[in-house]
């Protein structure tokens, strides 16, 4: 039997700010309009925590048998490793998708039922990541879906739901959002060029190569920092995300100087901390505002 703990590993808890970050921003933006909802910022939570589970085991399901995950160097897989069966892992990924899908009906049906063709169109974006004849996770996409979703989607869409209508200041704080969500991507793929070459897994680390990769990473763990000073006109207090800097100088350094392989692994969770500082300082610069 697959011990709890393996299921842990399974679900990637490093990867997991890139859930939580977007909702506590998405409720920062409709606390400082006076429009927070603790139980739909919760839901909301669940929705994206649930996406993100499932995602991580969807991959692992459609890469284990592919054999892609066979020479891994990062975080151990259950189908490559054989901790768990891939029915196992496939329906671990589905049950996320239905608590998901279920908290996004809650949702959908308090506020508006155009909400379920968001909350499908997430669902499928997350199965065809690796899943399906033709995934676009090995076409160079991932970043753009990431950006996408746990990005403008999941920020703009948690304001939504708390407050009924969309505004700019949700739109510009989901691009630091997104970007630092593309980091934690960016590193997992720099850390599995060699072995996603050889498999035939074009990501966009693979597509770019390794140098320009890096170069890549830089920038979405530095323009975040650009764009919260920017939106400082509107809210003096996204100023606060600069007590984050520091955080982001000790990855930035490590994978500019060509960290590799297992670096990059403490690197994933070195940016994990960065997101969920710069999300916490933004959040609070959002919600307290003039």
């Amino acid at each position: 039997m697959t011990a709890a703990s393996d299921w842990i590993t399974g679900a990637r808890p490093r990867t997991l700010p890139a859930a939580i970050v977007p909702v506590a921003v998405g409720s920062g933006v409709a606390a400082g309009y006076g429009g927070f909802i603790a139980w739909r910022a919760a839901l909301a939570l669940v929705v994206a925590l649930a996406l993100q589970i499932g995602v991580n085991y969807a991959n692992d399901y459609s890469d284990g048998i592919r054999g892609t995950d066979e020479q891994r160097v990062g975080p151990v897989r259950l189908v490559a490793a054989a901790l768990a069966t891939p029915r196992q892992v496939l329906a671990a990924a589905l049950a996320s998708f239905v608590v998901a899908g279920a908290a996004g009906l809650v949702l959908a049906a308090a506020v508006s039922w155009w909400l379920i063709a968001l909350g499908a169109a997430a669902i499928g974006a997350a199965w065809f990541y690796t899943g399906g004849s033709r995934p676009y996770g090995y076409r160079a996409l991932g970043e753009v879906s990431v950006f996408a979703f746990f990005g403008v989607g999941a920020v703009v869409g948690t304001a939504y739901v708390e407050m009924g209508r969309a505004t700019w200041l949700a739109v510009t704080a989901s691009i630091p959002v997104g970007l630092l969500a593309c980091a934690l991507l960016i590193i997992n793929n720099l850390r599995d060029i060699p072995t996603d070459e050889v498999s035939g897994k074009r990501t966009l680390a693979v597509v770019l190569g390794d140098q320009r990769t890096r170069a890549l990473y830089a920038g979405c763990a530095s323009v975040p920092f650009a764009v919260a000073a920017a939106m400082a006109a509107a809210a003096p207090l996204t100023l606060l995300t600069l007590l984050g800097v520091p955080l982001a100088i000790q990855p930035v350094r490590q994978v500019l100087s060509g960290a590799a392989g297992r670096s990059l692994v403490a690197v994933l969770g070195q940016t994990g901390r960065l997101q969920l500082a710069f999300g916490l300082l933004l959040t609070v610069g959002l919600a307290f505002r003039p």
